[in-house]
C-alpha cells in the first residue's frame, strides 16, 4: 500500500495548457527544503521544467526557508535537479525542442515520505481555448444540477 500525500498543485496549469503526456519525477533537495515541503511550504506558480540535453531542472519553485533551521539554510529558489532516466530526459529533451510545447511541473508529493513532483508535457492554450472550456465545464455544471 503506498502512502501518498499531495503538498502542492498547479492550479492553472490544466486552465492554462492541454495536458499531451505526464510522468513522475524525484527531487534532489537539501535537508531544509524536505522539511519545508513536509510543512507544505512550497508554491509552483511560476515553476517549468528546464531540459539540457542531459540534465533536468525544476526552476522558480519557491520552497520556504525552514524555520528551525539557522545559518544553514537553504536558497528558496534555487534550481532542483529532477531524478530521471536517461531515456527519460532524452525524450523530454526532444518534445521541448518542438514549437509550441514546453514541460511544467503539475503537483508536487511525498510517496513513502520523499518527494516527486509530477510533470506534464504541455502546449499553451489560446484566450478562446479557455473560454471555451469554461464554457462546457458550466453546461456540465447545469446539466449535473438539472439531474439531481
Amino acid at each position: 500500500m503506498e502512502n501518498v500525500k499531495v503538498v502542492a498543485q498547479n492550479r492553472k496549469a490544466r486552465h492554462d495548457y492541454f495536458i499531451l503526456e505526464t510522468m513522475e519525477a524525484g527531487l534532489a533537495l537539501m535537508g531544509t527544503e524536505i522539511k519545508s515541503i513536509r510543512a507544505g511550504q512550497i508554491s509552483l506558480k511560476e515553476a517549468y521544467i528546464r531540459v539540457d540535453g542531459e540534465e533536468a531542472w525544476l526552476v522558480n519553485a519557491h520552497i520556504a526557508p525552514y524555520d528551525h533551521a539557522s545559518r544553514d539554510n537553504h536558497d528558496p529558489i534555487r534550481d532542483k535537479k529532477l531524478l530521471l532516466h536517461k531515456r527519460e530526459i532524452q525524450n523530454l529533451y526532444a518534445e521541448v525542442r518542438q514549437k509550441g510545447t514546453t514541460i511544467i511541473p503539475l503537483q508536487v508529493h511525498l510517496r513513502n515520505g520523499r518527494a516527486k513532483v509530477e510533470i506534464a508535457i504541455a502546449k499553451g492554450k489560446k484566450n478562446y481555448d479557455k473560454r471555451e472550456a469554461i464554457k462546457k465545464r458550466d453546461a456540465q455544471r447545469d446539466m449535473d444540477r438539472a439531474f439531481k
